[in-house]
């Protein structure tokens, strides 16, 4: 039976009497983290050379910080604390890593970090490990951990624990450790009352653990992801990405905007069908005979449903099972799988798959309190069928069922997000040309890699045609690129909010045609002359004039009366934000975009200072504590606050 204690010293006492010399340790990424214990060990570490540490993990996950005094400080302190709570207990070693003030003998090894958070510090940049998702675990057996400790769910009456929110490579890590010939690690688990409970293969026994930590309260919240609003790009992207769905298939998505505008676009096609075609009309009129839509995809509602398969749950999830788009089980038996293939499954199977099956697998979850309570009371019937797996089993065929998993994953299609796709069919999705890393590979490789390997499944990158840099439109669709996430010899699917761009199969012309026509018209000729340079294009081929439709004003028009109705919602999973704040992010994010550039600058503070008031801005003023300015620079922030709102609110 395991050790159990109830204070942080004692465990950290434990850990540290059974343990010898430099101390190496694993972690789960994201919420699984065991935040407390982790920062007592900090704690007790971070001054004591004599006992270095090691910690392999991944996104660890703070709270943003507001710095300094200006509007975006405002808007954040008062939403961060309310939403994360004010005792949420920061990962000491994460702000060590911003500050690049790790002491010497302290090393963070992650696979991934928390998106755009550590493009500044040196210490994560030469730390990052370069990992599938799948190959994490075999890389932190290779370290030989003396310990992996993993925050886990208890549910009174029953005598297991659950890895709830993190099945995703503890036990495969275990496994590798043990091929390996290694010592067993020390398994110590921090229960936490607040962390939803989920069963069947996410259970273990009590004695799995060698320590469980059962701290007093007050518990903190868990990390709640806050919910962005959803652009005009992002809604295009989801609608057309949606459209390469088939009914009864299995679905991936990712997280991000990009994400939710698919999961919304998936449940107005279910649940509003003639909305969706009116509005995918708009977008284009011959979408809806488009050979490949209707060779991969469909736009007809979910009858049979869809089998979620995905390494991380999210948002999009609980919205797609709540209005009936994923409802499509599977089971573990290769036999009844194998038989409902071939249309011989008797009643007796049907019954059982109904009893026992699953509709929705994942590795690891992650969201908004909302989704959190969803979790924590969902019905057993409903809870059963959410199956948390382990990464290997998720995010590859050979995780050792390869047969059974090949049944249950009938027309896959897997959306993932990139940041810049090349003419050639590349994607970067991790990294920046200078080779800091943004975030990290993750799952997406291997569900590329996958949609190649299952006959009918599709690969489906997503991305916004245009960024903004230093008050510049860039295109991301680029001739080539200083890193790649995905080599073109993998390419297959790319949608952005001009359309979208099928290159399997193609020959490298026709692919730069393809991506060129989903390219912003702004960016085509440069991209189209690169190409004849490079003889991968004919000398003589001509701009369509079609084509010059791939611009932001026409889509904003295409898409206005139905984010007037709403159709097409700011926030379609729902908000974090309050109607304040959520009026105070688009006059922010005005904002941002006017003082992009030194000339933008001085041109929107002039307009400010001779902005005059409006009574309906009290209300916002007083959010940001503004209400009575008395400083010169109090005085020009509420100016600009209240231009702003006049681009934003007050003009509709």
């Amino acid at each position: 039976m395991p050790h159990y204690v109830t204070d942080l010293d004692a465990a950290v006492d434990w850990l540290l009497g059974n343990t010898q010399g430099p101390l190496r340790i694993g972690a789960p990424l994201a919420l699984g983290k065991p935040h407390r214990l982790l920062n007592a060990l900090y704690a007790r570490i971070e001054q004591d050379p004599s006992r270095p540490l090691q910690l392999y993990t991944a996104l660890s996950l703070n709270p943003p910080r507001a710095k300094g005094d200006g509007l975006e400080a405002r808007f954040m302190r008062p939403f961060v604390e309310r939403h994360f709570g004010a005792d949420y207990p920061r990962l000491a070693y994460a702000d060590a890593i911003a500050r690049d003030a790790l002491p010497a003998h302290v090393q963070v090894e992650e696979f991934y970090m928390q998106s755009g958070a550590l493009l500044r510090s040196s210490q994560a940049q030469r730390s990052y490990t370069s990992l599938n998702y799948t190959h994490a675990a075999d890389a932190v057996a290779q370290r030989a951990p003396h310990a992996i400790v993993q925050k886990v769910a208890c549910r009174d009456g029953n005598p297991r624990l659950s890895l709830s929110c993190n099945n995703d490579i503890t036990q495969d890590t275990l496994d590798a450790i043990a091929a390996r010939g290694l010592p067993k690690p020390l398994l110590i688990a921090e229960i936490d009352p607040q962390l939803p409970w989920l069963g069947g293969s996410a259970t273990v026994d009590v004695d799995f653990f060698d320590l469980v930590i059962s701290p007093p309260g007050p518990y903190p919240q868990l990390f709640g992801l806050p919910r962005q609003p959803v652009s005009d790009a992002d809604h295009a992207i989801g609608l057309y990405a949606s459209t390469l769905v088939r009914d009864g298939g299995t679905l991936q998505i990712g997280i991000g905007t990009l994400a939710d505008a698919l999961s919304h676009a998936l449940v107005l096609r279910h649940t509003d069908n003639a909305r969706y075609r009116q509005i995918l009309h708009a977008l284009d009129p011959q979408l809806a005979e488009s050979p490949l839509v209707r060779e991969i995809g469909g736009l007809e509602p979910f009858e049979i449903g869809l089998y979620g398969c995905s390494e991380m749950l999210n948002e999009g999830f609980r919205k797609l099972v709540q209005t009936g788009v994923i409802w499509r089980k599977v089971h573990d038996d290769p036999g009844l799988m194998q038989r409902l293939a071939d249309g011989t499954a008797s009643k007796g199977d049907h019954g059982r798959l109904a009893r026992e099956g699953e509709y929705l697998h994942g590795a690891f979850y992650l969201g908004s309190p909302e989704f959190y309570d969803w979790l924590r009371n969902l019905p057993e019937a409903e809870c059963s069928a959410i199956g948390m797996r382990r990464i290997s089993e998720i995010n590859q065929l050979y995780g050792g069922n390869e047969a059974l998993e090949r049944l249950q994953r009938r027309d896959a299609r897997f959306f993932n997000s990139c940041m810049i796709a090349s003419a050639l069919g590349a994607a970067a999705s991790d990294a920046l040309e200078d080779g800091r890393v943004v975030s990290g590979v993750g799952g997406q490789y291997n569900f590329v890699a996958m949609a190649h390997a299952l006959p009918d499944a599709r690969s489906v990158l997503m991305f916004r045609a245009l960024r903004e840099e230093a008050g510049k439109a860039q295109s991301n669709v680029r001739w080539n690129y200083g890193n790649t996430t995905i080599p073109h010899h993998l390419r297959d699917v790319f949608v952005n909010e001009y359309g979208i761009a099928d290159l399997r199969g193609l020959t490298d012309e026709d692919c730069v045609i393809a991506m060129t026509g989903i390219t912003d018209a702004a960016f085509q000729p440069a991209l189209l002359d690169q190409a004849k340079a490079a003889k991968k294009l004919a000398a003589n081929f001509a701009l369509p004039a079609h084509w010059q439709q791939n611009r932001a004003e026409v889509l904003r028009a295409k898409l206005a009366p139905f984010r007037a109705d709403g159709s097409l919602p700011d926030y379609p999973l729902g908000s974090d934000f309050d109607a304040v704040e959520q009026d105070l992010l688009r006059a922010l994010g005005w904002l941002k975009s006017a003082t992009a550039t030194p000339m933008g600058k001085l041109r929107t503070v002039v307009a400010a200072l001779r902005q005059p008031a409006a009574d309906s801005d009290a209300l916002y003023l007083q959010r940001m504590g503004l209400q009575q300015p008395a400083s010169l620079g109090e005085r020009l922030n509420a100016g600009l606050l209240r231009l702003a709102l006049a681009r934003t609110l007050h003009s509709g």
